[in-house]
């Protein structure tokens, strides 16, 4: 993907990002200009991938060509933006981000690189110099800080040592954290007391947040070009010690190469044709790309998670499993699969799989009704893929004993409330607490409450017991099984006569609450759909929610009409939390709806068949057509967006990438 002659309007919006495998990123603009806290070349989690902070924000660029100087960043203030953006001849992004600035007749590429698995980035410049006498100045704008905060108004104290070009700066008396820093080139020259004050983020003005920042400046370093030279520097910042050794070429190189295995080892491109740059083998390999992003390793527990989304979130449980098909099956990464359900089973408790860590102090939260039983699903799946019945048989079905144990029985922690009723269904949540997919809070305010008999985690239930049936019948006793088909046949039985909502042709999202939401999708969409999808039921159900809340970006959370709808997705955070699934659209919701589809199209008769054959096409060729370009052309260069507003121009908003969106896009398109 490449850009040329970008100008400031189109620029300041569109957005990369880079991650280093532990959960640290890079990431700005396409014209370099930071427009949110979370932007910077260098946000390292001190406690892998928690604990984020901002340790870079950018490298600011001069160049001083026959005595005259130019400035070719572009920094962003209330009352002035500076103007580098105009030397920006281009911006790609494929592996990794370069910037093409031309002054005069002096080209600069700028290249940005993390160090996989380490909390180090590279800058690396390539400099074309005609007969000029040329220096070049790199000024670096640091901070740190966690990267959920702001340094509004502040003044930094800053200790530092250079030598040799290598600096070790304290800031603020972070002495047991220092910040180092390297050029292969030039002279350091330090500055006393200096700072970047007021930069400006415009997207946290949107979200209602504190959108100025100050950031400490130790100092700068000076590059001399002589004439007719090509210069190749490397300027590196960095969390670790010995940095003095990092050729910027070489590490560029290392991560195309790591990449480009997993393209190769994924298998979604014919070997013949891999070096082939076809549109097909570019896209496959931008979704790969796309889908690393997510898969970070967590060193205390020596195994692998998925990030839900960036710049903010970290890994949660349910959106790893409902991202896992898509992120490490369908790119055959089983190793990191395996470990990724290790992560989920790990911490374990009443029957619970953690929905996530504290970003503080690692302690698993439980406040998750569907995470546990989204663990059944994926299983199955990892199953199916691999073949791998001794892990399962070892590692996870006693544990999925024990989840169903565990629900049967009754589960009273953090307000989950989670019980099995007489009538075979299950019952969860209070009204504090918020524990399905639907999951903002405000305070003490439920915007979404869905306590008691919610469809989604009858659905899930009547899915787990399908499989736990399935998988003793492999690894046990028919007797055995026979008591999961007992509880799988009660539960069938009670969701149908109770859940179908005649009046309005669909499924209650509650038992008692009528509005029309997506999540009933569920009771198709799964290995062991609870309805039949050859029934009415099941074919009235569908069309409703085709009708009431698909678009091209996803399906909304709330049809338009319903209580509370809201089609845009704006202002603070409350004005956002009280819309976050009340209309908003959510591109993941397509992998349930595409689910739904496929087995009522396999389930048709001949009449039907060839009419739903036809709407099925449109449909997959719809998601293709409007993903492929959100991710040539959309705000977020190689991602998608966590969701979308519900009305024209369906902006994207949220996270400027998420692991269940692009997981659900991809599984679609290389299913089709």
């Amino acid at each position: 993907m490449k850009y040329t002659n970008v100008n400031f309007e189109e620029g300041i919006k569109k957005e990369w990002i880079i991650t280093n495998g532990i959960g640290g990123f890079a990431s700005s603009t396409m014209i370099g200009a930071n427009t949110r806290r979370y932007h910077g070349l260098l946000i390292a989690p001190l406690t892998p991938p928690a604990r984020r902070h901002l340790i870079l924000s950018k490298v600011d660029e001069s160049i001083e060509i026959d005595g005259t100087k130019y400035d070719l960043y572009t920094n962003v203030c209330k009352n002035y933006i500076s103007q580098g953006y105009k030397y920006l001849k281009s911006f790609e992004k494929e592996y990794i981000p370069i910037y093409t600035y031309e002054v005069e007749d002096v080209t600069i590429k700028k290249y940005i690189c993390m160090e996989y698995g380490k909390n180090t980035v590279v800058v690396y410049y390539q400099i074309y110099n005609k007969d000029h006498e040329t220096k070049l100045t790199l000024t670096p704008v640091m901070n740190f800080r966690d990267f959920h905060a702001e340094t509004y108004n502040h003044e930094f104290t800053i200790k530092q040592e250079e030598k040799n070009r290598k600096l070790k700066v304290e800031l603020d008396g972070q002495a047991q954290t220092p910040i180092y820093m390297y050029s292969t080139d030039g002279k350091y020259i330090t500055h006393q007391n200096d700072s970047f004050r007021n930069m400006f983020y415009i997207e946290e003005e949107k979200r209602g947040f504190c959108a100025e920042e100050n950031h400490a400046i130790p100092g700068r370093y000076e590059i001399e070009i002589k004439p007719n030279e090509t210069k190749e520097i490397t300027f590196v910042t960095s969390l670790e010690a010995n940095i003095e050794e990092i050729d910027g070429k070489k590490t560029i190189s290392k991560e195309i190469v790591r990449i480009a295995e997993l393209v190769y080892e994924s298998n979604l491109i014919d070997k013949a044709k891999e070096n082939e740059n076809t549109e097909y083998t570019q896209l496959i390999r931008n979704f790969i790309i796309s889908a690393d992003n997510f898969v970070v390793y967590r060193p205390s527990f020596k195994l692998h998670t998925i990030i839900a989304g960036y710049p903010w979130f970290l890994d949660w449980g349910r959106d790893a499993l409902i991202s896992f098909e898509g992120i490490l099956l369908k790119t055959r990464r089983f190793d990191v699969a395996k470990e990724v359900l290790l992560t989920m089973i790990r911490d374990v408790k009443f029957g619970l799989v953690p929905n996530g860590y504290s970003g503080y102090d690692n302690r698993p939260l439980y406040n998750s009704a569907d995470s546990s039983l989204l663990l059944f699903e994926q299983v199955e799946k990892y199953l199916n893929f691999t073949n791998d019945e001794t892990f399962v048989k070892e590692k996870m079905y006693p544990v999925l004993e024990k989840i169903i144990e565990s629900y049967a029985e009754g589960i009273d922690v953090d307000e989950n409330d989670i019980y099995l009723d007489e009538d075979g269904l299950i019952s969860s949540g209070s009204p504090n607490i918020q524990n399905t997919w639907m999951d903002a809070k405000i305070g003490s305010y439920v915007v979404t409450p869905r306590n008691g008999k919610a469809v989604e985690i009858n659905s899930m239930w009547y899915n787990a017991l399908k499989i736990m049936e399935e998988l003793t019948l492999k690894f046990e006793t028919k007797q055995k099984a026979n008591k999961y088909k007992k509880m799988s046949d009660l539960c069938k039985k009670s969701f149908i006569e109770k859940f179908y909502n005649k009046k309005r042709k669909c499924l209650y999202d509650v038992l008692g609450d009528s509005k029309i939401r997506p999540n009933q999708l569920f009771a198709l969409s799964l290995t062991y759909p609870v309805l039949d999808p050859k029934s009415e039921i099941a074919k009235e159900m569908f069309n409703t929610v085709t009708k009431k809340l698909l678009n091209n970006y996803g399906l909304k959370t709330l049809a338009k009409g319903e209580e509370n709808y809201v089609e845009v997705y704006e202002g603070d955070s409350f004005r956002r939390d009280m819309s976050y699934h009340q209309g908003i659209t959510w591109p993941w919701l397509l992998g349930i709806y595409y689910n739904s589809f496929k087995k009522i199209l396999e389930a048709s008769n001949k009449t039907e068949k060839k009419e739903l054959q036809e709407k099925y096409n449109k449909f997959v060729q719809n998601v293709k057509n409007t993903f492929i370009k959100e991710f040539n052309e959309g705000k977020t260069i190689g991602g998608i967006s966590e969701l979308y507003d519900s009305a024209k121009p369906f902006e994207s908003k949220g996270t400027i990438t998420q692991a269940w969106s692009v997981a659900e896009v991809f599984r679609i398109i290389l299913e089709n």
